[in-house]
């Protein structure tokens, strides 16, 4: 079974990242309906590493927007929410829940023992968490602005000191204004990206 192409325009071909909001309030319950959503996404071992943090209080989103460019301040303090997109280089823990099959410890002990491989995998699989997140944002009715102008070190410092999680990217969501929005910028063509061996 194939989505209709209206859902296929809301998510995707019609969708644009927004630069402005309307003054329109995002309920809490929104928010778990695009997590209940995107959780179902595939990771690796299903080990879900994403840790995601809602900045909805102008205090909350002024600490955001002092990490941010100054291009990008102006829109986290407008936008009603900006999500931190984040992992947990320990997400492994959580794996005997997650994947409660015999092998499990066997992968916990890979994670462990293996350098780097734990962190490149929770910053892997929280980055398609995070395109499961627009997708699910998308789906649901909102406009999203994801950003990467801004410091992962002062973000972690601000958001996540003394704890295994660091920040992947942010992204704002809520209803964009249209005036926001930039022209249609082109994209490259199937055959100048893909290939098929």
């Amino acid at each position: 079974m194939q989505v209709s192409n209206s859902c296929l325009d809301i998510i995707f071909r019609k969708a644009r990242t927004q630069n402005a909001w309307q003054n329109d309030h995002v309920p809490d319950g929104t928010l778990e309906a695009i997590y209940d959503l995107m959780k179902w996404g595939p990771t690796s071992f299903n080990s879900n590493p994403v840790r995601i943090v809602f900045c909805a209080s102008p205090d909350s989103k002024k600490k955001l927007a002092d990490c941010a460019r100054e291009g990008n301040q102006a829109k986290i303090i407008a936008a009603p929410i900006t999500a931190i997109i984040a992992f947990d280089t320990q997400y492994y823990e959580l794996l005997p829940k997650l994947f409660p099959l015999e092998q499990v410890e066997q992968i916990i002990k890979m994670y462990k023992e293996t350098e780097g491989l734990a962190e490149v995998t929770a910053f892997r699989n929280s980055s398609l968490q995070g395109a499961y997140f627009i997708i699910a944002t998308r789906a649901l009715g909102l406009d999203c602005g994801p950003i990467s102008g801004f410091s992962n070190d002062m973000v972690d410092k601000a958001f996540f000191s003394g704890t295994t999680i660091k920040s992947n990217f942010i992204c704002s969501i809520g209803y964009g204004d249209p005036r926001g929005v930039w022209s249609r910028l082109p994209r490259p063509g199937f055959q100048d990206i893909c290939r098929i061996e």
